[in-house]
């Protein structure tokens, strides 16, 4: 029992330095509420970087590419996947 407990343990304290450590890092961009783009705002999207341009809804390559440049890991966060449906589905305001 006392070495399930430190697992437990273990797993928390490493579970919780994962996720400071990723939500430290400023320059990260935000989450992009569009899934398509278009006119201007694609242009400048397009116009930047791969690593710069926002994460996007079912972008899965640059997304993952944009994880594997700030964070050094391709799989998203547990934050991420608990909002994402929020970000997909809430009704943009213009």
């Amino acid at each position: 029992m006392k070495i399930h407990r430190t697992i437990i343990a273990l797993s928390l304290v490493i579970g919780s330095i994962a996720t400071v450590g990723s939500s430290a890092l400023g320059d990260e961009p935000n989450w992009s509420g569009g899934v398509i783009v278009r006119g201007e705002e694609r242009e400048k999207i397009r116009s930047l970087p791969i690593e710069e341009r926002p994460y996007r809804p079912l972008h899965f390559y640059g997304n993952t590419v944009r994880r594997m440049h700030y964070r050094g890991t391709p799989l998203p966060s547990v934050p991420e996947v608990v909002t994402l449906p929020t970000r997909v589905f809430a009704p943009r305001r213009f």
